[in-house]
């Protein structure tokens, strides 16, 4: 039994508990990113483990501590991690030290020390979105006179006009399509098996009903199949997100030889950002973006928060009408970046 009354036996149904009943059932986690808080519980019991030469039997709450935390964090550096990979490690075990105090009162003082260790200041990098030209070249490489291909263009509609990601896209069912409404929408499932209602566009719309009347002309019965989906075995499939990677890949690869514009490295993800981008752009709230991704924190929202070239360029233009006429005084992002006092 330790100074603190609790014993190694503590600890470990302590995280057992948080793991299997707090993080699925109280706070309905995704397996994911449950995965990733085992991963940094399990790499802190093995830093104090090595440290303190002990079977991992011996490890109890007198080793936390805010020195011991630190210096976990320090090795995580040391062997190479960024500082927004160590953050997330740092924030795994706050989270679970705070879950153990609130069950027992007497933990409370270890949570309180650890929770002192600050977050290690990450540099931000502007966040890669795509031209217009960039995603007009990626959507024109599918043939949707093929079944193959309309689905593919469909899939790349869907991850830009409704920003989702790509567990989401190839989750969705086509009863999740509520093209009857009002104002037609798609009911999502995002992180943590929360739902939200996205928007569709009206030329999303027409895409849909064509895409349906080729995939999805039976019964209602179809109503529960996987909307984007390939045949295995005779039976359709829900895609995995892989296939939608490499399908993406491959159409960036023809893509570039007619537009430049388009990345070197196109994936799902990229759709989501330009989406947002351009609805930043657009002059919407970052809170309704927030929304319409499904962020759970506007923190994550923030990325987005970031004037681009062009809009700088049009903000000093509505300034000083005469600019547009003279030659700029930038010659590059960094240079009018500058100018701005950015």
């Amino acid at each position: 039994m330790g100074k603190n009354g609790s014993s190694a036996q503590d600890l470990w149904k302590y995280i057992r508990s948080y793991l299997t009943v707090y993080l699925p059932r109280i706070r309905g986690l995704s397996p994911r990113t449950i995965e990733s808080y085992r991963e940094s519980i399990s790499m802190f019991c093995l830093f104090l483990k090595e440290a303190n030469k002990i079977d991992f039997s011996k490890i109890s709450f007198d080793l936390v501590t805010r020195d011991t935390v630190m210096k976990f964090v320090q090795s995580l550096r040391e062997r190479g991690c960024g500082a927004s990979t160590c953050n997330l490690r740092l924030s795994s075990l706050k989270s679970l030290l705070k879950y153990c105090a609130d069950e027992d009162i007497g933990l409370y003082a270890i949570y309180q020390d650890a929770r002192r260790v600050p977050q290690m200041k990450a540099s931000r990098t502007p966040v890669q979105y795509m031209s217009e030209a960039a995603v007009k070249a990626l959507l024109a490489q599918p043939d949707p006179k093929t079944a193959k291909g309309m689905r593919n263009r469909m899939i790349m509609i869907l991850l830009y006009d409704a920003g989702v990601r790509v567990q989401e896209l190839v989750d969705l069912k086509v009863s999740d399509l509520q093209l009857q409404a009002k104002n037609p929408f798609i009911i999502v499932t995002g992180k943590g098996s929360k739902t939200r209602s996205v928007p569709l566009m009206d030329k999303t719309v027409a895409h849909l009903r064509e895409y349906l009347r080729r995939f999805h002309s039976r019964s209602s019965d179809d109503l529960k199949q996987p909307l984007l989906y390939s045949f295995r075995s005779g039976a359709p499939n829900k895609l995995s997100t892989d296939t939608v990677g490499v399908m993406l890949k491959n159409c960036a690869r023809s893509a570039r030889r007619t537009c430049s514009d388009v990345p070197e490295r196109v994936h799902p993800h990229l759709f989501r950002h330009t989406r947002a981008m351009d609805l930043y752009r657009a002059g919407m709230p970052l809170s309704y973006i927030a929304e319409f991704l499904g962020h759970a924190s506007m923190n994550t929202t923030d990325i987005y928060a970031s004037a681009t070239v062009e809009m700088l360029r049009e903000a000093l233009e509505k300034a000083d009408p005469d600019l547009a006429r003279e030659i700029p005084l930038w010659k590059d992002e960094e240079s009018l970046k500058k100018l701005c006092g950015l």
